[in-house]
């Protein structure tokens, strides 16, 4: 072993071979936290984290928000050069512009449906959790794609004193083009952090009791007030089927989530089918494709139909206009009579408490959850450590 290569390893040899000025610049990879300071009381930390949307239903929003979306290798594994060429070639100066009309038929006076619905279960996320927790916790809403960002959002966190993080991604059905991509942001953000929080990543919920509970109590709800279809279709994002042979879990896991939500609705197979939407491009995806099999339904003799969307967290495009308005007109077009949207699970009480439910879960073992956490005596020590810090003449 070279003499002093501990020292090297350490960081520290560094500081004694560079001047001063250029051992800066050197690590200024790592920002500095402005907000440590001795005797500041620590706190939990819950991103939350969805897809995203564009700021605006223009076309210059749309450019900015595919271009980012539609770079991320998760999301498209084709190699960069023959995808680069097809994606500023071919897509992003033509399909901006079709997807701005969509958000338009959707857009709210508040905005995007998914930037709305997610503050609003940010903020009931936030409550309950308080109500839950005897420490402080802080909860924060980003987007994978656009803003707020996950880079925004894990500052926030900082600053507000977060030493312990929950991510929570709002995919219940864990896919690498949604769930992963949403890690690699966090630890590629973290990775630039010189203090790293205690971290714990909720990896999926899609089989959870309390998911699975809300879900149906959503859909008899819809029953008990509108006449029910001759079928259930369950309607799930697509993916491309190489992903399931590379080994994502994701197709096994929205037919797991479809066979407890019909048997908590005590469903016969024959009162419900599994399907996939929003595919894209020329390969092959996930099947049945939602679009197909409305439109054949009618032939089926089925005339009625539910329709519900068991991956989506909060309803935005792909359920709003993709299902709502584009696959019901396929289905009255061949001939059905009544298609109905049960809408997503959005800020329902069921949906809110589940989440914080599943954030403690996660939670469990650190002060802040604890039964036993005592804010006099936490203040009372940091108070301790800040005088102690002083005394040593460290920033306090």
């Amino acid at each position: 072993m070279v003499a002093g290569s501990g020292l090297f390893r350490s960081g520290m040899g560094l500081s004694l071979l560079l001047p001063s000025k250029d051992y800066r610049v050197f690590m200024s990879r790592y920002q500095r936290q402005k907000d440590f300071f001795h005797g500041k009381a620590a706190s939990i930390g819950v991103l939350l984290v969805n897809l995203g949307t564009p700021e605006q239903p223009e076309t210059g929003a749309l450019r900015r928000y595919l271009r980012e979306f539609l770079s991320d290798p998760r999301v498209v594994e084709i190699p960069r050069l023959i995808w680069y060429p097809i994606l500023y070639g071919a897509i992003l100066p033509r399909r901006p512009a079709v997807s701005a009309e969509k958000y338009k038929a959707i857009w709210t006076d508040k905005g995007s449906p998914l930037m709305v619905i997610s503050r609003e279960q940010q903020q009931g996320i936030q409550t309950e959790l308080e109500r839950l927790l005897r420490g402080p916790v802080q909860v924060e809403l980003a987007m994978r794609y656009g803003n707020p960002s996950i880079r925004s959002a894990l500052a926030r966190l900082s600053e507000a004193g977060a030493r312990r993080l929950v991510v929570l991604p709002l995919y219940p059905q864990y896919c690498a083009a949604t769930t992963a991509s949403t890690f690699d942001r966090v630890f590629a953000e973290l990775g630039r952090w010189r203090w790293v929080p205690e971290l714990r990543l909720i990896n999926h919920y899609h089989d959870h009791p309390d998911y699975i509970a809300a879900l149906a109590d959503s859909i008899r709800r819809h029953w008990n007030q509108h006449p029910r279809g001759e079928l259930l279709l369950m309607s799930f994002h697509g993916i491309p089927r190489r992903n399931l042979t590379l080994g994502d879990p994701y197709f096994c896991q929205c037919q797991k989530t479809a066979r407890l939500l019909g048997a908590a609705l005590n469903l016969r197979p024959e009162d419900y089918r599994v399907t996939f939407q929003s595919r894209f491009g020329k390969a092959e995806w996930l099947q049945p494709y939602t679009d197909k099999t409305v439109a054949a339904l009618p032939d089926e003799g089925i005339k009625r139909v539910d329709v519900v969307c068991p991956g989506f967290a909060a309803d935005c495009l792909e359920t709003l206009e993709e299902i709502q308005v584009e696959n019901q007109a396929l289905f009255l077009q061949a001939g059905g009579e009544t298609f109905q949207y049960i809408p997503a699970l959005n800020t329902g009480l069921e949906h809110v408490r589940m989440l914080a439910s599943l954030v403690l879960q996660h939670a469990q073992g650190w002060p802040e959850a604890s039964p036993d956490w005592n804010g006099a005596q936490v203040q009372k020590q940091a108070q301790l450590s800040q005088k102690l810090a002083r005394a040593a003449g460290a920033k306090a």
